[in-house]
């Protein structure tokens, strides 16, 4: 298929830089998209093949990553509800219970 399934706007400023791209051609990623009720957003990916996951945010900025260790981000702060978004992408993602 050539045509996007999902498509999100840009919330945040350029000061957060610019948003990645994220594509999941060969289907060896799960993706996970956050907003809250301000605007913020959070990409949560998981490679399947490598096992690894991360998470990016525009408030942390777009450029920056942070790694996901059995459902928990590394070196960044998170509200309860991004952090419930996030554990719930984890299960979804690798099957965790």
């Amino acid at each position: 298929m050539s045509t996007p399934f999902f498509v999100m706007r840009n919330h945040h400023g350029a000061d957060s830089g610019e948003p990645p791209v994220f594509r999941n051609d060969t289907g060896s990623k799960y993706l996970g998209y956050f907003e809250n009720a301000f605007g913020e957003q959070w990409v949560f990916v998981f490679d399947r093949e490598l096992k690894k996951a991360e998470l990016v945010g525009g408030d942390a900025g777009w450029q920056n990553s942070f790694a996901v260790v059995d459902g928990h981000a590394q070196d960044v702060v998170l509200g309860t509800l991004e952090i419930d978004w996030l554990r719930a992408c984890w299960r979804a993602a690798t099957g965790a219970k």
